[in-house]
């Protein structure tokens, strides 16, 4: 049985439009899931050791005021497009698009206010919630007014998020969760312990504003070969890596498919994620920078966690080999992740 419980987390600025931020608790008895209705933002989730001890795995604050402030998408639903589109342009049915660009040359995960910056409207559920929002024709640049459900449902040590998305007019669409975590516990030093494996054959090189050059390379013989459980400090050292924020590509199989494990050996912890979409960004925190008071006032310093974000490709809007990004009237964007946590 899950338990939900909502409660009011805080007061949204009079600048940001006022209205209340509520907080919704999900309690299964392994796992404990806090969700805001401030841009779905998981802002902590508790697992049990192999003792049976429970810590909180995901990075962010613990009041209100940090996630106003700026801070790196910690645990919220990004949107309308996740991750990178080049020079924030595209062209749909023969109409060109600029949007704002908030990385470099680059827009990044929705532009200015993204979904990660607004209020949604919830619902509970008997062992969830769902969370819905209308984004406008233009908002942030993007054609067409959508539609947007967000559900997050717990059941055990399974925790399902559910995007659905019905548009106005044809447009780009890719939502993720950005969900920081470090199985040790979230405030650990780093994340050089953990054992990661990817399901996947191939991944996206990028170019140094980290868009996708279009080729899809091998990851055999590479550094980025994670098919085989790899010690993440030592295979970065082995590699010379600085650290990932690379797309791999999953098998398009649009049914629920392993993409991802990641373990902490000290502590048992492990997560298991699956997913119906065509990619996974691994991302090891490389912008962390120790300059973020978060949670129990501890800093959060380069690679003290990392995301496993399913998604869609990168850029694929402008890359016509990639997974198709556009939503159409009368279609349907629809894609489950579950994140399964235990300890063995």
């Amino acid at each position: 049985m899950t338990e939900v419980r909502r409660e009011v987390f805080g007061q949204m600025p009079q600048e940001e439009g006022g209205g209340v931020v509520e907080k919704f608790v999900l309690k299964s008895d392994s796992v404990k899931v806090e969700i805001l209705s401030l841009g779905c933002i998981i802002a902590a989730l508790e697992t049990k050791d192999r003792d049976g001890k429970f810590s909180d795995v995901v990075l962010g604050f613990d009041t209100l005021e940090g996630y106003t402030r700026k801070h790196p998408f910690f645990g919220a639903i990004v949107g309308r497009v996740a991750n990178r589109i080049a020079k924030g342009r595209f062209t749909v049915e023969g109409k060109e698009y600029q949007l704002f660009l908030n990385n470099g040359p680059n827009s990044l995960h929705g532009g200015a206010r993204g979904f990660d910056k607004v209020l949604w409207s919830p619902q509970v559920l008997p062992n969830g919630v769902c969370f819905f929002r209308l984004s406008p024709d233009g908002e942030e640049g993007y054609p067409g007014d959508l539609k947007v459900w967000v559900t997050y449902t717990l059941s055990g040590g399974e925790l399902a998020i559910n995007y659905r998305a019905q548009t106005s007019k044809t447009t780009p669409v890719n939502l993720t969760n950005h969900a920081y975590f470090n199985l040790a516990g979230q405030g650990s030093r780093d994340i050089y312990d953990h054992e990661i494996s990817i399901e996947a054959d191939s991944y996206l090189p990028v170019d140094d504003t980290k868009i996708p050059t279009g080729e899809v390379a091998t990851v055999q013989g590479t550094g980025f070969d994670l098919r085989q459980p790899v010690e993440l400090g030592k295979h970065l050292q082995k590699f010379r890596l600085d650290g990932f924020d690379h797309n791999f590509c999953l098998q398009q199989a649009q049914a629920r498919c392993l993409a991802a494990r990641a373990r902490h050996p000290p502590t048992g912890r492990a997560m298991e994620v699956y997913t119906t979409q065509p990619g996974i960004q691994f991302y090891t925190g490389n912008n962390l920078d120790g300059s973020l008071k978060g949670k129990g006032a501890v800093m959060y310093p380069k690679h003290s966690a990392f995301c496993l974000e399913t998604q869609n490709w990168p850029d694929a809007v402008n890359k016509p080999h990639f997974p198709s990004a556009l939503l159409r009237p009368g279609e349907e964007y629809n894609h489950t992740t579950w994140l399964l946590f235990n300890a063995a």
